[in-house]
């Protein structure tokens, strides 16, 4: 009789399996293909998630408030993963994770054979910030990333400007010659959009708007500013230059004067207590045996 039960439970969620992905199929099918000619290659983890995130993008995702969608393409816009993933698919994203984060507590559960109902509360909330988590530390690493590379991108445009190039040109050469990073991809979405037709100074705003950087701000600002009253780009250029290379040093001497205090913590909890064992263990068992004789 158990075998039968045994069976029958096999069956039918081999039956509920089959119908499911049925209907995943038939969703998907009904949703317009995506063109991702310019757009950046999924990883091997969202490829396996992807039907399941259009499915719910488009099917439950479109119908939240607009105010909602726009706070959140905001927020991928300037982490630069705004051509990977739209709002939409990042909500849905967000939702798959917190579907995904119980079930794997319930593996987890399975396999240590202790079962505590309250991680499936926890989970589904863990699972649903895990996203956010990975955008503020992706566009923290951007902005870290545009920072760094920031006086070495100027002095290549100082260079090519002091040459005889335009800006246009200039940053074409500063992108062949530069070490990628997130300031080249920015770089040519700037390019991508003089040559569309936008205006030298509105398309260095636009990255100016999606970078939000205080560095990239300035250097903007002073090229549209030198535009409009007609000064040297070269000498503007060159300002600019020298100034984020003496930030950069400044901010090279700020961390190594933080370096010490950080130390503190790590000194203080895991090698103090290791040296003083060290130094008081023979001492100790010296006056133990002591006191045994």
């Amino acid at each position: 009789m158990n075998n039968i039960y045994f069976s029958g439970s096999l069956l039918s969620i081999a039956v509920a399996s089959i119908l499911f992905f049925l209907l995943i199929a038939v969703l998907y099918s009904m949703i317009d293909k995506e063109d991702r000619t310019y757009m950046d290659p999924l990883s091997w983890k969202l490829k396996l998630l992807w039907p399941f995130i259009q499915i719910i993008a488009n099917f439950f995702v479109v119908f939240l408030p607009y105010e909602m969608l726009e706070n959140t393409e905001k927020k991928i816009s300037s982490s630069g993963v705004s051509y990977l993933l739209n709002a939409e698919q990042f909500i849905a994203l967000r939702i798959i994770s917190a579907m995904i984060a119980p079930a794997l507590a319930l593996f987890v559960m399975i396999c240590l054979d202790n079962y505590q109902p309250v991680w499936f509360v926890i989970t589904p909330l863990v699972g649903f910030m895990l996203p956010v988590i990975w955008l503020s530390d992706t566009r923290q690493r951007r902005d870290e990333g545009v920072i760094r590379t920031l006086p070495t991108y100027l002095d290549f445009l100082t260079m090519c400007v002091e040459g005889g190039l335009n800006l246009q040109g200039a940053l074409g050469q500063a992108m062949e010659k530069a070490t990628p990073g997130p300031l080249r991809n920015e770089f040519a979405v700037v390019l991508r959009d003089l040559r569309s037709g936008l205006s030298r100074s509105d398309a260095l705003r636009r990255m100016a708007e999606r970078l939000e950087i205080q560095e990239i701000t300035s250097f903007v600002s002073s090229i549209i500013q030198a535009e409009k009253m007609g000064a040297s780009l070269a000498t503007v250029l060159r300002v600019q230059s020298d100034q984020r290379r003496n930030e950069r040093f400044q901010r090279a001497e700020k961390q190594a004067m933080e370096a010490p205090v950080k130390l503190v913590f790590p000194l203080v909890l895991f090698i103090f207590p290791v040296t003083f064992i060290v130094l008081l263990f023979p001492i100790a068992m010296k006056f133990i045996s002591e006191r045994m004789l």
